[in-house]
């Protein structure tokens, strides 16, 4: 299958996942209280540290690995499914610990049920990784759009019976159960009865200093969570929680397209850093191109947004996304600087960074916690700021690419999101004035927006503008 048909598949997968995660920061957003929302943060606290474990890096070094025998995947296989169980173990049992660290009964429930959901991902994370090493990405495509779609409708009905935070958990253990099912029957994989100690320790040092990484990673993206919900309660959290996670659709359903595409690709070619660093540039600078003009037009129609999809109880998200719609574009770079470290084997750099990377976000937090949710916000980005720089500079020298050359590549779109988000800011008013219908006004302003972006691309972007056919046109030339 060709890089354009696994880029579309995958594209695909995450429009689903946009619908997904859009219903449910609109209609459901509107059935449920902040305080579920706030609940389901502090759970995944924990769960997504359990996830760091799920496979230890294995799913990754498999992918990256220039030969897989059936030794080796039969030993990945065995040893995910053994931590998927352990997982879910230790998670039912630090449930009631949790709850009383967080002053919430209900979160002990929350977390009960979710622990079912690593004995069902252990099954499948060695089949997944082997289907995307391939790049049969049309069979985890379907299986991750089938599981969207299906916990989706699960989330709705519960929603829409009063079931409050049980409705967001089944979505979870429903979407699980559903993509595991699929990637398990559509994978040719077949584990054989043996585990290799030899074989484990072939990948142990690449999965180990990934593992380590995602450790870091997690108390670093986490630590906002623990100390608003712990310092400023379930409500607060909540909120927040709304903005980070409008903040985030473009790291996620964007950067994870194109990064998730590239890995494979980047690994097969890692003799060839020329080819890889020209497909790099090709990518950060499509990246910038999509969500720095996306970022640039939520900080600038943040009230608005808030209000019309959301409702008028998340209006306090919209002082919070004034600080991360600036975040989430510098995350949407830093992003891929995993993938180039990787693909080079480079894990223990990675993981140095991480480290950097955590130490500057955990005390932000604290620090900005002095001053409330906006103080935390405001923080955040101060830290991520200071992140980027290390992060990118070093990704970018393991293949050849200078600082400088990675900011000239971004400088347009950024400068031609920054035009556009002034221009959208100074309409406003005389749009709000002149149209009394709310969604209407927002809907020009959105037009606004995007006209003038088109034409600042125009002018600015001319020997930079990359359109995804031809991105994904280099690609294809890359590979093969």
């Amino acid at each position: 299958m060709s890089t354009i048909s696994n880029a579309r598949w995958v594209a695909l997968s995450q429009a689903a996942r946009v619908v997904s995660q859009l219903v449910s920061m609109t209609v459901l957003a509107r059935l449920l209280a902040p305080e579920a929302y706030g609940l389901m943060a502090l759970a995944a606290i924990v769960t997504n540290l359990a996830y760091l474990f799920r496979d230890m890096g294995t799913a990754a070094a498999v992918i990256q690995a220039k030969d897989v025998s059936p030794v080796m995947a039969s030993t990945v296989h065995w040893t995910n499914v053994g931590l998927g169980l352990l997982i879910g173990v230790l998670i039912a049992v630090a449930a009631p610990l949790m709850a009383d660290v967080f002053h919430e009964a209900g979160l002990a429930n929350v977390l009960y049920l979710l622990a079912f959901v690593f004995p069902m991902t252990g099954l499948s994370v060695l089949h997944q990784a082997l289907l995307e090493r391939e790049s049969k990405f049309s069979i985890v495509a379907t299986a991750e759009i089938v599981a969207s779609l299906a916990g989706l409708a699960v989330a709705l009905l519960l929603a829409w019976r009063g079931a409050g935070v049980l409705s967001l958990v089944f979505q979870i253990i429903a979407a699980t159960l559903v993509s595991t099912s699929i990637i398990v029957l559509r994978s040719t994989f077949r584990p054989g009865m043996h585990w290799s100690a030899q074989a484990f320790k072939s990948i142990a040092r690449f999965s180990g200093n990934l593992s380590l990484f995602n450790v870091v990673l997690y108390f670093s993206r986490n630590a906002d969570s623990m100390v608003i919900g712990r310092i400023l309660g379930t409500a607060v959290l909540g909120v927040y929680s709304m903005a980070y996670r409008v903040m985030l659709f473009p790291l996620q359903n964007m950067t994870f397209v194109v990064s998730r595409v590239l890995y494979p690709i980047m690994s097969r070619k890692q003799d060839a850093v020329a080819d890889v660093a020209r497909l790099y540039l090709k990518a950060v600078g499509f990246i910038a191109f999509l969500t720095a003009p996306l970022m640039a037009g939520l900080f600038a129609l943040r009230e608005p947004f808030v209000n019309l999809l959301l409702g008028e109880k998340w209006h306090a998200s919209a002082v919070i996304l004034a600080w991360l719609a600036p975040v989430g574009f510098i995350q949407s770079l830093v992003s891929t600087t995993g993938t180039v470290l990787m693909s080079r084997g480079s894990t223990g750099l990675m993981l140095r960074l991480g480290l950097l990377g955590a130490a500057l976000q955990v005390a932000a937090f604290v620090v900005g916690a002095r001053w409330g949710i906006e103080g935390v916000a405001a923080a955040y980005l101060a830290a991520n700021i200071l992140n980027a720089i290390p992060a990118l500079y070093f990704s970018g020298r393991m293949i050849g690419i200078s600082l400088g050359a990675l900011m000239r590549c971004i400088a347009p779109a950024v400068g031609a999101s920054v035009f556009m988000a002034g221009v959208v800011i100074a309409m406003e008013k005389t749009v709000s004035a002149s149209v009394h219908n709310a969604l209407l006004a927002f809907l020009i302003m959105v037009a606004i927006g995007a006209a003038t972006y088109a034409v600042a691309s125009l002018l600015l972007l001319r020997p930079h503008l990359i359109s995804l056919r031809s991105f994904l046109g280099f690609q294809k030339k890359v590979e093969g």
